[in-house]
């Protein structure tokens, strides 16, 4: 389900941070000549969005960002999550509770812009969700078991009613059938972590308590449900590219571009 209707001013926001396990220096690594964060930040100004920030925790991604004309804030290095370094930048843009936001992964350097304004366009006609995200249909059944890739169901109007690591929706019969099929009836749904939010609901956010569910699954976008927030989906026909968590995955989007 998408939005209609007149264009949706947003704002994109770029969290990035300097430390990663997997992949050291990830933002600055580089792809074609530019440093990654540059390439996201690249992609999301072909969204239409009115401004595309990275909102950095070191002053060598801010310089980074700097030397090629992209808009940057440096943020606090302690914050938990990604969505306490998002309202921070919030705050320091002074941006007003109802506008819009849409926060882009520092490591998708092949994000499709027109997704990044799918996701301010469905929550501009959306107006009882808090947030909005994507999905795409599972045709294997490999991805449909994998606990890394995580799953998403809809209600009848295209609101989510759960995410999981688990295979969902599952079929009475299933466990017949063991782990090797998917679902009858229509694909199950992958969730791609692509965020737009309502900028009162991003301050809110961080204060809001941990769900247990979203301590189970380790998916944050569960404590939105479990307090009683509402997040519209919108199902793409195509899955998005690779994005950069290895050294594997660096080298397989060097040589994508």
């Amino acid at each position: 389900m998408s939005g209609a209707g007149a264009p949706a001013a947003f704002t994109v926001l770029i969290p990035a941070r300097l430390a990663s396990s997997r992949l050291p220096n990830k933002p600055l690594a580089d792809l074609g000549g530019l440093p990654m964060v540059v390439r996201v930040a690249q992609r999301a100004q072909q969204s239409g969005a009115l401004r595309v920030v990275v909102a950095a925790d070191d002053a060598a991604i801010l310089e980074a960002c700097r030397l090629h004309g992209i808009d940057a804030v440096l943020t606090r290095t302690d914050h938990p999550s990604g969505s306490d370094r998002l309202a921070e930048a919030c705050e320091r843009l002074g941006l007003s509770d109802d506008a819009i936001v849409v926060n882009v992964q520092g490591d998708e350097p092949l994000i499709e812009p027109s997704l990044i304004g799918e996701m301010a366009r469905l929550l501009q006609a959306r107006p009882e969700a808090s947030m909005s995200t994507a999905a795409h249909a599972i045709g294997d059944a490999a991805e449909f078991a994998n606990p890394n890739v995580v799953k998403v169901v809809l209600d009848a109007t295209g609101l989510a009613l759960y995410f999981s690591r688990a295979p969902i929706p599952w079929w009475r019969d299933g466990f017949a059938q063991g782990l090797g099929a998917l679902p009858p009836g229509p694909p199950p749904l992958r969730h791609i972590g692509l965020y737009g939010y309502r900028v009162g609901f991003l301050r809110e956010f961080p204060r809001l308590a941990q769900a247990p569910l979203e301590i189970t699954e380790a998916l944050e976008q569960l404590r939105a449900l479990w307090h009683g927030h509402r997040i519209a989906v919108h199902v793409t026909p195509h899955a998005p590219g690779p994005g950069v968590d290895t050294p594997e995955d660096l080298e397989r989007v060097r040589r994508l571009l």
